[in-house]
């Protein structure tokens, strides 16, 4: 398969029979950055990034396992839990023999990114931070009906993976400056073709722990009182304030968690805040990372 502006070369690493692909672009002996997709996008979100980048930087984008060009396997062959990605991250990193680093995150890859950094926070030089989230649902702040309607027993699954309504309202309401091209559309679709090869996009939606009992709030939990320990790292905040998930109170828990980060809004950019605001954004990420030597 093609996309636009995804002229890159893909990789394969074996992670537990599976194959998980990912973007390894730019001088192997260059400064690594590492960017971190969430659900239910996939490494094609950092395709600017990477052009950008990759002159000077060696850009890791992995494409999470039943997700983008990796493998989609079923229940029975994977265990879709945020430690399992956790895990699969470290499983790619320590493969490819990357330890210091860059970390740039968005949506559920911020909590995966910053999952792995609370087990090797010696490892992160720097985050940059994308609509996302390291921490249960801020006070006050509830889960969009749209969410709440996916994690409805048999409904969800109707809905998801059978109408592909959680890939399909993505494409058109993560974006709020302008309509996504037809092109971009199907590139961000292109993965999710099928019943099956939409579990992943469920299982994800279905692994937001709201509850204690739920297989991820002790992650969650950990991840969320491990935060103070990256205080002193450079932090740089690009957020979209028409994101109708990651909202202004998941901006405003990062800002009183990490007041010294460089925050920058983008009032009319949605939660695809690379697609909106990439023009705006690849500047400001060029200057921290310069400003900020590892």
């Amino acid at each position: 398969m093609s996309f636009p502006d995804y002229p890159f070369q893909s990789h394969y690493a074996v992670i537990q029979g599976l194959r998980l692909h990912y973007l390894d672009e730019g001088p192997q002996d260059a400064e690594p950055v590492i960017m971190l997709h969430g659900n239910p996008s996939w490494s094609f979100y950092y395709r600017k990034l990477i052009s950008t980048f990759r002159d000077h930087y060696r850009c890791v984008v992995p494409d999470h396992i039943g997700m983008g060009l990796s493998d989609k396997p079923d229940e029975d062959s994977y265990n879709f839990t945020l430690d399992q990605r956790v895990e699969d991250l470290e499983t790619l990193l320590n493969q490819l023999e990357i330890n210091d680093f860059t970390l740039v995150f968005h949506d559920w890859g911020g909590m995966i990114g910053m999952a792995y950094a609370n087990k090797h926070p010696e490892r992160i030089k720097r985050l940059v931070i994308l609509n996302t989230s390291a921490f249960h649902l801020p006070e006050g702040k509830t889960m969009p009906w749209q969410l709440q309607l996916s994690r409805i027993p048999v409904l969800g699954a109707i809905l998801i993976q059978g109408f592909n309504a959680f890939c399909r309202g993505a494409v058109i309401n993560c974006v709020t400056r302008r309509p996504m091209s037809k092109e971009v559309k199907q590139a961000y679709l292109a993965p999710y073709n099928s019943w099956h090869n939409r579990l992943a996009v469920r299982r994800f939606v279905e692994d937001i722990p709201l509850s204690k009992n739920q297989a991820a709030h002790k992650t969650v939990d950990s991840v969320e009182k491990g935060l103070n320990g990256f205080s002193g790292l450079p932090m740089l905040i690009c957020w979209g304030m028409k994101d109708f998930v990651f909202d202004h109170c998941f901006l405003d828990e990062w800002i009183k968690r990490f007041p010294d980060a460089e925050v920058h809004r983008f009032e009319d950019a949605g939660h695809y805040v690379l697609e909106d605001a990439a023009d705006e954004i690849i500047p400001l990420v060029k200057q921290f990372l310069a400003s900020h030597p590892a």
